[in-house]
């Protein structure tokens, strides 16, 4: 797993999370952060998880006015870009 923090602009920062991992189906990106949802490519595998880590990361996210964003590739990994204001949330 990589981990990157960049200053995207003057007014946001932007954190990176990439991994060579199993990666996520396409059709199932828009589900990704929907309370309990486990991917297919996670329900028959021994990976542990309840399915809300990512829609408890999304709601934090966007209660400090940032956006969460992923791409995946079966087979090849996942990245994950938050993007944060670097000024206080309202």
């Amino acid at each position: 797993m990589v981990v990157e923090i960049e200053h995207g602009d003057a007014e946001r920062v932007r954190l990176c999370v990439r991994d060579t991992g199993i990666g996520i189906p396409s059709e199932e990106l828009e589900l990704l952060f929907t309370r309990f949802f486990r991917s297919s490519t996670v329900r028959d595998s021994s990976i542990p998880g309840s399915g809300l880590g990512l829609a408890i990361v999304q709601g934090v996210v966007q209660r400090h006015d940032g956006t969460i964003e992923v791409e995946s590739e079966v087979g090849k990994g996942t990245t994950f870009v938050v993007t944060l204001p670097l000024a206080p949330a309202r």
